[in-house]
């Protein structure tokens, strides 16, 4: 009976352990999801590298993203995005085209580095935070596991500064085993940004083909 009741206890504590470190990461996520709410506007410098499942990394690609809410701008080397909350433009400056489209949930979170942050709230268990030193800061790492196995993204690792709160380093692993690595550096919430520059404007872009998606 003893022995039963030990192993008894041992289950309901590893299951009150459990709902703690989901718990604290939650609280974790919570309050960079909070500030990142309360700005007016946000400007992040970032860097996205690809690798495949056997660890080789591809070309990274740099950019500016400007973010307010849900809406946000991406500049880069190839391409520009627009999203103003429902709708994307996509310009790909060697082919001088843009093209228009709704996209998905998933889609939007695969681009916009803060996006990822809303998903934990739904469909996600939270791992335990783990301490890591990242580019010579002090980190929690939380890792997001998608409860739905099907979903296009077999976890979400996100970085936050100790100090700071903020997200410094978001990783995506693919469900076929690719990872998207994305660094942010210069991240800065003071700013203000007009609704219009998340939107593209053809004016600005004399000769640019447009091919609707939607």
């Amino acid at each position: 009976m003893k022995t039963i009741l030990s192993l008894l206890s041992i289950f309901l504590l590893s299951g009150y352990t459990f709902s703690q470190n989901q718990n604290e990461a939650k609280a974790l996520l919570d309050k960079a999801y909070a500030t990142y709410e309360a700005s007016d506007g946000i400007r992040l410098s970032f860097k996205s590298t690809m690798t495949d499942k056997d660890g080789t990394a591809y070309a990274p690609q740099s950019g500016e993203a400007f973010i307010k809410g849900d809406k946000f701008k991406l500049e880069m080397e190839a391409m520009d995005i627009w999203f103003d909350g429902k709708t994307q433009w996509v310009l790909m400056k060697d082919m001088n085209e843009v093209n228009i489209s709704t996209p998905t949930g998933n889609e939007i979170a695969a681009i916009s580095p803060l996006a990822l942050l809303g998903m934990y709230k739904n469909g996600f268990t939270l791992k335990a935070p783990a301490s890591k030193t990242i580019h010579g800061r002090s980190t929690h790492l939380i890792d997001m596991i998608p409860v739905n196995p099907s979903k296009e993204f077999k976890s979400i690792t996100a970085a936050i500064d100790k100090e700071s709160g903020n997200i410094i380093q978001v990783t995506l692993t693919l469900a076929d085993g690719m990872k998207n690595i994305i660094n942010i550096s210069a991240y800065n919430s003071n700013h203000q940004f007009s609704d219009t520059m998340f939107r593209f404007d053809k004016n600005d872009h004399p000769g640019v083909e447009i091919v609707d998606l939607r």
